[in-house]
């Protein structure tokens, strides 16, 4: 399973799925959620809105991940999580992290998809701290897809400081 780490513009690489660090509504956002939908294209929203709603206004709860069609990006299919607000740490923000990861690569397995890119899910806005969150990240893809070697994945920072972190995380084991 190779795991690589990127510093890259996530709307314009070429794999088989990117992954969204989405708000629940799955609407559009700000940082990677919004250019995700801007690059995208209006289809994008339209199959976001046809999801279904488990409770008002939440496509997806936090720590779950939903499929759409990538539509005008490179990527052919969008997975959409929804990363935990940064609390402190002690509100369940690590399992629901890991939980992000495991769901959006069963996923990918269960649509017999090959190449993932990962953002840095809870990182932004959401406030998450990069040197824990990218210890779950990596920690997290590697028990999903121990018996999967088959599986590509990216973790894609937009920074070259945050590629730091990633590197420095998938070298710790």
């Amino acid at each position: 399973m190779p795991i690589h780490v990127i510093t890259a513009d996530i709307t314009r690489l070429g794999v088989d799925a990117i992954v969204n660090a989405a708000q629940p509504s799955l609407l559009g956002g700000g940082g990677v959620d919004g250019a995700i939908h801007r690059a995208a294209g209006p289809r994008l929203l339209a199959a976001c809105r046809a999801l279904p709603q488990p409770s008002p206004g939440v496509r997806c709860p936090t720590g779950e991940a939903r499929i759409t069609p990538g539509f005008d990006l490179p990527a052919q299919h969008v997975i959409h999580t929804v990363g935990p607000v940064w609390h402190g740490g002690s509100h369940g923000e690590p399992d629901l992290l890991a939980s992000c990861y495991r769901h959006a690569l069963q996923l990918l397995r269960a649509h017999r998809l090959r190449t993932i890119a990962f953002p840095a899910i809870s990182c932004g806005v959401y406030g998450y701290p990069a040197e824990p969150a990218a210890r779950i990240a990596v920690a997290s893809v590697r028990a999903e897809l121990a018996d999967d070697p088959a599986i590509e994945v990216q973790l894609c920072a937009f920074s070259e400081s945050m590629g730091a972190i990633l590197r420095q995380a998938l070298s710790e084991d």
